[in-house]
């Protein structure tokens, strides 16, 4: 690793407090202890470290990245749909990735929604390799703690094709247009949930899950009952083949999409007739106007080398974070062990300051708790080791990552 991003993790050694600032407290948390640095790949290093936080000592890992090292790369470990969940090591394995953290929150339980599936879908949206994959489901439909003011779902951390990492935002700009001159905004890509009054889109990156979720709750509720008032239309090689009031399920034929309308959106899609030729159009489109070659949702804690306002500074738990530093040429990703095995854990004002004192001037909470996994690549059997010690002794199946990539 090349001096600025080794002193940067280095920097977390010296550190004495982590401040909540924004807060309006400081969360006081001892001198952090670094185990040596190891090399995993040309350009990565990994440390363990342990700290003594607001609610005891908590132990974790943290993963440095060069990524002005032409050898090392980023990407999105999925299990291949978007709907569908593996396990970290998994995921690594089979990208061949020699580390990689869980990603964002996602869909874990329908318990408010009898009868309807959990998706296992992330909150947030997702590119990989520079192909879109989902789009962000509104703000009240998430999963995961509050969020501070300022943020919503579509916030991502990614890594452009200048090869530096930033914060941004991933917007859905996409269309259906009819042959009659219809024209309707598409509201959702392959995600969840889609807004009230809105249409969204799912094509065969989403997978054979139902899609009868993405009708259920409201943009400010998420336990809201599903609509009644819904409709499905199925557009294949430009024309629209089949149209139904149910919301179905199944593996999505590469040729087609479906459209799946709630509300205003559902009397949109009963506009348009079989055998219509209908035209769907969708990008993801950043804030910053830059290309994002991966991204995934992250819930923004840090910016600028600052705490966010109103980060809460009391509920504790087992985090996973991702972070930048070095004006966006190292990235960071970090875990904690689970809470049954330390006893402890952090706030997310907590989180942040830890995030700061990495050498970070950016960074997003990722989904934690169960969630919580990093692994490294076996310098011996070259497989995927799990180093933390995930809450419950065990993996969860997680539905994307954040994988580091060398070329050794």
């Amino acid at each position: 690793m090349r001096a600025a991003a080794a002193s940067a993790v280095t920097a977390l050694a010296i550190s004495a407090t982590v401040l909540g600032a924004g807060a309006g407290t400081a969360n006081a948390v001892d001198r952090v202890r670094l185990a040596g640095d190891v090399q995993i790949a040309p350009g990565i290093t990994y440390r363990a470290f342990s700290l003594t936080a607001s609610h005891g000592t908590v132990t974790g890992h943290v993963v440095a990245a060069d990524l002005s090292d032409p050898r090392v790369s980023v990407g999105l470990l999925t299990p291949g749909k978007v709907a569908a969940r593996a396990k970290l090591s998994q995921l690594a394995a089979a990208q061949e990735a020699v580390a990689g953290i869980n990603a964002d929150f996602f869909n874990i339980d329908e318990t408010q929604h009898p009868g309807v599936q959990a998706t296992g879908s992330a909150v947030g949206p997702a590119i990989a390799d520079g192909v879109p994959l989902k789009a962000a489901v509104p703000n009240g439909q998430r999963f995961g703690p509050a969020l501070p003011p300022g943020t919503s779902t579509r916030d991502v951390i990614g890594v452009g094709y200048d090869r530096k990492a930033r914060l941004d935002e991933l917007s859905l700009d996409g269309t259906v247009r009819g042959r009659h001159g219809e024209r309707f905004g598409l509201a959702g890509l392959n995600q969840y949930a889609i807004p009230e009054g809105g249409i969204g889109a799912f094509n065969s990156l989403w997978g054979d899950v139902s899609r009868r979720r993405a009708v259920c709750g409201t943009d400010t509720v998420r336990a809201a009952a599903c609509t009644t008032d819904a409709y499905e239309v199925t557009v294949k090689d430009g024309r629209v083949v089949s149209e139904s009031d149910s919301i179905g399920a199944g593996a999505v034929d590469p040729e087609s999409v479906v459209l799946v309308g709630r509300e205003a959106g559902a009397a949109q899609l009963r506009s348009l007739q079989v055998g219509e030729r209908v035209r769907v159009s969708d990008r993801l489109r950043t804030t910053s106007g830059k290309r994002l070659r991966f991204a995934v949702g992250g819930y923004p804690v840090l910016r600028d080398g600052e705490p966010l306002p109103g980060l809460d500074t009391k509920a504790v738990a087992t985090r996973t974070g991702a972070a930048i530093g070095d004006h966006g040429r190292t990235l960071y990703l970090l875990v904690l062990d689970g809470s049954a095995e330390s006893g402890a854990g952090l706030t997310v004002a907590e989180l942040a300051g830890v995030l700061h004192d990495v050498g970070a001037d950016d960074g997003v909470n990722l989904d934690g708790g169960g969630s919580s996994t990093l692994v490294t690549r076996d310098p011996v059997s070259g497989a995927p080791v799990v180093r933390n010690h995930p809450t419950g002794g065990a993996e969860r199946p997680i539905p994307e990552g954040i994988g580091l990539f060398s070329r050794d």
